[in-house]
């Protein structure tokens, strides 16, 4: 969650709603602090922001709130949490990747993201994505699963193509790494009946034989995932929709998939998950390349896309607070279907389910959201070192530029630290000399992480002017189940590692 949506949840416990989306800091200094609710002063309160009213105004507002007593961590039971999933994966064959590093840290329960990697056995090349869910995390984890098989058959050539149609085939598409999901049976049989239908069409399809494009093959296998999900949310049985295949076209999720074939990296993006490449520059300096764009309403080209997509009669309804018809966040998703079926479609299969409420305000000309990516080409150099991918619960704490220094300088040892700020006024020079020398001890030290992905977390919530903080670490671990989404969304994050001297030598 974005500080700026903090801010707008802060105005909705009061009844107010924002015209605009604006940053946190600015609500802090418009709004008195009695306009707070416990969790939100206690916010301000970690934030360093002050707080000037009392106790009992507090109670006054909001008497179901109650003082939190958070637990006080050690250092061990931090690292333990933040430990808990991480998982790296090094490769012994020749290629332009040496290891990759993941993580996740959950804040809903469950957990919405989702993430996969997996090796292309009949095509050359790596796949790995994130994907952040919405609405539930039956879609992401749905997608997470799904995703590399359509992409991995899109680019098969005509001859295995064929082979898999008829079943000759017997080896794997993928080799997935850190794979721990399996589906119902029931559900397997029909994904596995949804797939072959597609391998189907695109036996059939001559273009897709003489015209191959690795855009068109991105886009086509997000697009197909999606419509499938469409047609299994509408099965019926005895007249009634399987609720497991409904649950997840109601749900969303925005997903980011980067396929990397020695120095050929293509990133296809929907929604506002980001992909980053370390770059290591002269001076040995660290600069970010981004290699997506948000799909969200701080991207002024994806909004008039929208508009445009409309009648104009509907330019003032169908973007609402900075949300698709008041109501989503990203402007382009996966599922989502009460965003893209027809009222006819919603009326008859989800109305049924989640009542009348499921179709939004305004809801005129279908479909309003899309799952088509962004396609985004890159050629590797010996200078690109990484590449970090992640769901927005990273990037609404740290820039790509930090996400890289910080990673950039886990490789050598280093700790990144913010820059330097006084952080009270009218210090001593003492005091100013005793708060340098403690930045100084910082970056002696080295990182405890192995994982990168971890060390990106870490950072991330407990990073500060003078290296980590170990309260503010502990405090964000140890929220209440009820508020920590105020404070911190799900984070996903894979690293991947470049192999510099492969990228140096490899043919054009």
């Amino acid at each position: 969650m974005r500080a700026n949506q903090i801010a707008y949840s802060f105005g909705a416990c009061q009844g107010l709603l924002a015209p605009k989306r604006r940053h946190y800091s600015t609500w802090v200094r418009k709004w008195p602090s009695d306009l707070f609710c416990a969790p939100c002063q206690y916010l301000r309160i970690v934030s360093g922001t002050p707080t000037t009213s009392n106790q009992n105004q507090r109670r006054k507002l909001h008497s179901s709130h109650q003082t939190f007593a958070l637990q006080r961590l050690t250092h061990v039971e931090v690292t333990d949490k933040l430990q808990k999933n991480e998982y790296t994966q090094e490769f012994n064959f020749e290629g332009s990747i040496k290891s990759y590093d993941s993580n996740q840290l959950a804040s809903n329960s469950p957990v919405e993201d989702s993430r996969s990697e997996a090796r292309c056995l009949q095509t050359a090349g790596m796949l790995y994505g994130i994907f952040d869910g919405h609405g539930g995390a039956a879609c992401a984890q749905v997608i997470a699963k799904r995703l590399f098989n359509y992409i991995t058959v899109s680019l098969l050539p005509s001859d295995l193509l064929q082979q898999c149609h008829q079943g000759g085939n017997s080896e794997k598409l993928l080799e997935p790494y850190n794979d721990k999901m399996q589906f119902y049976d029931d559900l397997q049989q029909l994904y596995d009946k949804s797939f072959s239908a597609f391998v189907e069409e695109l036996v059939n399809d001559k273009k897709h034989k003489e015209e191959f494009q690795m855009k068109d093959a991105l886009v086509r296998a997000f697009l197909k995932l999606d419509g499938d999900l469409s047609e299994e949310g509408k099965v019926t049985k005895n007249g009634e929709v399987n609720k497991r295949t409904l649950s997840v076209a109601m749900s969303g999720a925005v997903a980011c998939v980067a396929h990397i074939d020695g120095p050929h990296l293509h990133v296809a993006n929907v929604g506002d998950c980001q992909a980053v490449i370390g770059v290591l520059g002269e001076g040995n300096t660290w600069t970010a390349k981004k290699l997506t764009e948000e799909h969200n309403a701080d991207n002024i080209s994806e909004l008039k896309r929208i508009v445009q997509e409309h009648p104009p009669s509907e330019k003032d309804t169908v973007i609402s607070s900075d949300r698709l018809l008041g109501q989503l966040a990203p402007l382009r998703a996966m599922g989502d279907f009460r965003y893209k079926w027809s009222r006819e479609d919603l009326l008859r299969y989800a109305v049924p389910t989640y009542g009348e409420k499921v179709i939004a305000p305004d809801y005129h000309t279908p479909p309003y959201l899309t799952a088509r990516p962004d396609v985004t080409y890159h050629r590797l150099r010996p200078k690109d070192k990484f590449l970090i991918i992640a769901s927005d619960g990273l990037w609404d704490l740290v820039s790509p530029l930090q996400a890289v220094r910080l990673v950039g300088e886990h490789m050598s040892g280093k700790v990144t630290l913010s820059p330097f700020r006084l952080p009270k006024a009218n210090m001593t020079f003492n005091e100013i000399n005793e708060a340098l020398l403690q930045r100084k001890e910082a970056l002696k030290l080295k990182p405890i992480d192995k994982n990168a992905a971890t060390h990106l977390i870490r950072n991330a919530l407990g990073g500060s002017e003078y290296g980590l903080s170990h309260g503010k670490l502990s405090q964000l671990l140890t929220l209440p189940q009820s508020i920590v989404r105020l404070f911190r969304d799900d984070i996903t994050i894979t690293v991947v590692y470049f192999d510099s001297d492969y990228l140096r030598h490899c043919p054009l």
